[in-house]
């Protein structure tokens, strides 16, 4: 499976928590400084067009970590503990990255938000990582951090959850440098509440939240530190995200500038946001790119950048609806695979479609004055706010798009899966759209 013979490149994959698309310097803050992402992004790869997998925690999670829309894998809406049951979450036959890793003759470990479920059925050892350390929802859900099976803590200082997450990282980082190794980090900040570490107190220009924010910064500085100075730089992935965009009752302190939108929202905000992706001598550096990209494209693309054929057939679930963006990453190719890209809000409705520069909004939004009645047709290029209804000028590109949209989400409809856990009562055919036939 390994292209590169017996020295495979080591993956880091980092999440934040409802971090906005503004709210790194290097995607234009003001209000906090990320030296050393910003430094990142000038070793490597920034994406200016990148999607997380929803636009709220669960969703994205079960997208990132399985390459598929989240409505394949059962989801009908909310979050586990806000919506979804404790009880429910990713199911555990749904194939992960962990599992595709594992498999691969990786060291696995998810340090960090779990958010999938509560259940031992449910827990992330089985989903393919060897070494956890987690809470199991956010970090205004819970009060228990867990090692493996064991409690570790009750309560954590939510104040210490990132330096808590940076040193297990460390740690496995430093246990594993002589076996290639996939680290799935993804930090419980800067969610609500943002409550500052006492070495960051003080420090931001935007209250706690960017100093929570700067000692995110901070922290993933020391993990790349212990890269450097155990020779693994050079071999090694690191990816940089967020989850979703800024959390409502965060607005006053996040951003997602210059997209509206907020965290549950199919508008821009919702669910654009940064991602940097640095792998010396082979992604060139100092590369912006505004090449549509979405979280469930990284599944198989850093299966591909590591060697890993990807199983296929009906015994694969669920089916994968990322593409392998390696060759397009590596500025090998002038075509980009990805052309669209599907939206729900965070209750599971389906509501837009994304092609090339044009969005479509299959219903109306009430975010957009004047437009009380569908579809609504945005041309991003030039309307990155989302301000002006183009259908009535475009009608061809209008049908085109909503039979796109259609197409794809009736084909996902047929081929999903159940979630994890009992079955959810509510009916999935209630969340279709008026516009669906």
């Amino acid at each position: 499976f390994v292209l590169f013979g017996s020295n495979p490149p080591n993956v880091i994959l980092m999440m934040a928590d409802d971090l906005g698309y503004n709210d790194l310097s290097c995607y234009g803050s003001k209000r906090q400084k990320t030296p050393v992402l910003d430094k990142l992004a000038e070793e490597g790869l920034r994406m200016t067009s990148f999607y997380a997998g929803a636009t709220v925690c669960t969703p994205s999670r079960m997208a990132l970590l399985t390459g598929a829309y989240p409505p394949r894998l059962g989801w009908n809406g909310g979050v586990v503990g806000y919506g979804l049951k404790p009880q429910n979450g990713l199911a555990p036959a749904a194939r992960t990255i962990g599992e595709v890793f594992k498999e691969a003759g990786y060291k696995t470990a998810l340090i960090g938000k779990w958010h999938l479920g509560d259940t031992p059925e449910l827990h992330p050892i089985g989903q393919g990582f060897d070494l956890t350390y987690f809470i199991d929802k956010s970090n205004n859900q819970t009060k228990k951090l867990w090692r493996g099976r064991d409690l570790e803590a009750d309560p954590f200082d939510n104040r210490r959850l990132t330096e808590n997450f940076i040193k297990e990282a460390v740690a496995f980082i430093k246990s594993s440098k002589k076996d290639p190794f996939f680290l799935y980090l993804p930090f419980s900040a800067p969610h609500f509440p943002a409550q500052s570490h006492p070495d960051w107190e003080g420090k931001s220009a935007n209250g706690a939240y960017g100093d929570v924010v700067e000692e995110l910064d901070g922290r993933i500085g020391e993990l790349l530190k212990v890269l450097k100075d155990e020779e693994l730089k050079k071999n090694t992935i690191v990816v940089f995200m967020s989850d979703n965009g800024t959390e409502p009752g965060q607005k006053k302190w996040g951003s997602g500038e210059p997209f509206r939108g907020l965290k549950w929202s199919a508008l821009e905000g919702g669910t654009r946001v940064p991602c940097i992706l640095r792998f010396p001598r082979v992604i060139p550096s100092g590369v912006v790119s505004d090449k549509l990209t979405t979280a469930i494209d990284l599944l198989p693309t850093l299966a591909s950048a590591c060697g890993i054929k990807l199983k296929e057939g009906p015994s694969v679930v669920p089916k994968i609806d990322g593409l392998n963006l390696w060759a397009s990453w590596q500025g090998k190719t002038k075509t980009h695979p990805r052309s669209s890209l599907l939206y729900w809000q965070g209750w599971a409705v389906p509501q837009a479609i994304r092609v090339g520069d044009w969005k479509l909004y299959l219903d109306k939004v009430k975010e957009i004055p004047g437009t009380n009645k569908a579809p609504v047709l945005i041309d991003l290029s030039t309307d990155p706010g989302e301000e002006k209804d183009l259908a009535s000028k475009y009608p061809e590109k209008v049908k085109d798009m909503k039979e796109l949209a259609i197409e794809l989400l009736s084909e996902i409809e047929e081929n999903s899966i159940s979630l994890g856990g009992p079955p959810d009562p509510r009916k999935k055919s209630s969340k279709r759209g008026q516009w669906l036939p």
